[in-house]
């Protein structure tokens, strides 16, 4: 008990741990190398396979009229199923963390 006691009297004296949203330069933090943010798609490579919907767990992919598929980024989980799945790599995972609009129809990629 005496240890635990003395643990959390140190944690409360010690500085805050924080990290900038911007570096002094003003620019972005670097997200990590594999980060999964919002979904980029080329819709030139896309063939139309479908594969994307069938392993979408939350259900956030739909087609379109021309068999091309649109994405309902409110909606993913940001598993990466879509993007490792795509055989013409069409779907990606881009480092793009900032995900914040007022309609719902920004949310969607087409």
């Amino acid at each position: 008990m005496g240890r635990g006691l003395r643990a959390a009297f140190r944690a409360l004296l010690r500085k805050p741990v924080r990290v900038r949203y911007l570096t002094e330069a003003g620019e972005m933090v670097p997200v990590p190398e594999r980060y999964r943010g919002k979904i980029t798609y080329d819709k030139g490579a896309c063939i139309g396979c479908l594969l994307c919907i069938r392993t979408c767990p939350s259900g956030a992919i739909s087609t379109t009229e021309e068999k091309k598929v649109e994405f309902s980024v409110f909606k993913c989980t940001f598993c990466g199923q879509c993007a490792e799945i795509c055989p013409k790599k069409a779907v990606k995972l881009g480092s793009d963390f900032e995900l914040v609009v007022y309609e719902k129809e920004g949310m969607v990629v087409r």
